[in-house]
């Protein structure tokens, strides 16, 4: 099946009872009919029917062998990182979200988990920075917010060579629009918070992982660890999932319109947008992704005007969130970047006057009115 109707018919709802929506089964103990029963339903950290619906249907639109689905993006970003042990290294993209690079930074380090941050745009830079203790390469693309493309063939070439894991953050894109495991990666990784719910309704993060080996490894650490996603949150992305095509389609056709406008402002004095032929990963990112996605960039040059613009917009909400169906502004410097270093911030081209654009699936001539009015203002 093709994918939008995998969407909608992936998940085969309630076989029991004939329901077209998996139930939401709101328990923590399940009946165990034997003493050490393997297998079934037991406690609800371990497995749970709704959320399992939920994980068979993510691995099932990402191709790979079995999903897990977490509390948070960063619940399940952490669970990654929770498969390596202390006096191992990771290299990762310098342009890796904030919250991912913190987390690292900050967390990680504390139990000698090493990483450096390299240019992924250089297949070259990456292997420089390999060492005998290096066991993942972690990449996010496109990036958040500068939208640069990595080769994802490239990087999970390199890995195999050298006998390591790959690691893609698929957020802005999602299964709808990119598939990670085809092109050779090993887990993929969503904040599902944003399009798989589309709603801004849902916190959750799912991973999914290509082989049944790392698919054990994993289902130890959710389940010792405990970030789970609960039953009613499984049951929004469920239904959240149903509808991501046409929201996808919707937002990033409106992103391509709000992009050209933004091209045109004098206020604007650069825009980021995969669909611009001149992007410098236009034809890499069309090569390995089947759509553009809903991300418009933009840096207006001067900190204390993009501050005004953001204070005077009406319709487009500021918010550190993105994905869902409403228009989105952030000032990443500030809000999803601001854990980030400033040297690693400027070289990503998170500059203090860059406003992050998440188009919703509003009339495009709403947002635009919204926009220059507050420009013009």
């Amino acid at each position: 099946m093709h994918i939008d109707t995998l969407l909608i018919h992936g998940d085969e709802g309630d076989r029991t009872t004939g329901s077209a929506s998996t139930p939401i089964y709101q328990a923590s103990t399940f009946r165990q009919h034997t003493v050490g029963q393997e297998g079934g339903y037991q406690y609800s950290r371990g497995n749970n029917p709704t959320r399992h619906a939920l994980e068979k249907q993510m691995a099932l639109l990402e191709g790979g062998c079995r999903g897990f689905a977490f509390g948070s993006g960063m619940a399940a970003t952490t669970a990654v990182f929770n498969l390596f042990k202390t006096g191992d290294h990771i290299v990762a993209s310098r342009n890796l979200y904030g919250g991912t690079s913190r987390v690292l930074d900050k967390i990680f380090s504390r139990f000698g988990l090493a990483v450096t941050y390299v240019d992924f745009g250089s297949i070259t830079d990456i292997a420089a920075a390999i060492t005998p203790a290096t066991k993942a390469l972690v990449i996010e693309t496109p990036s958040n917010p500068t939208l640069m493309v990595t080769d994802i063939k490239g990087v999970a070439a390199l890995a195999q060579e050298r006998g390591l894991l790959t690691i893609a953050d698929n957020t802005f894109m999602s299964p709808y629009l990119q598939r990670p495991l085809d092109l050779g990666v090993d887990i993929v990784v969503h904040s599902a918070t944003k399009f798989i719910g589309g709603h801004s309704d849902v916190l959750a993060g799912v991973v999914v992982v290509k082989d049944g080996k790392l698919a054990e490894e994993l289902h130890f650490v959710q389940n010792s660890t405990g970030g789970v996603l609960g039953p009613f949150d499984s049951w929004l992305l469920l239904r959240g999932l149903k509808t991501l095509g046409l929201r996808m389609d919707r937002q990033s056709h409106n992103a391509g319109v709000l992009a050209s406008w933004l091209r045109d402002r004098p206020e604007v004095q650069k825009v980021y947008y995969l669909g611009f032929e001149d992007h410098p990963g236009y034809e890499l990112h069309k090569s390995q992704a089947r759509g553009t996605g809903n991300v418009v960039s933009f840096d207006v040059g001067d900190a204390d005007l993009a501050r005004s613009i953001l204070s005077k917009l009406e319709l487009c909400m500021l918010a550190d969130s993105l994905g869902g169906v409403e228009s989105m502004v952030n000032l990443p410097d500030i809000m999803s970047h601001g854990s980030v270093p400033a040297e690693r911030k400027l070289r990503m081209g998170v500059t203090p006057s860059l406003i992050r654009l998440s188009v919703g699936i509003e009339d495009p001539a709403d947002i635009i009115a919204d926009l220059e009015q507050a420009m013009s203002r």
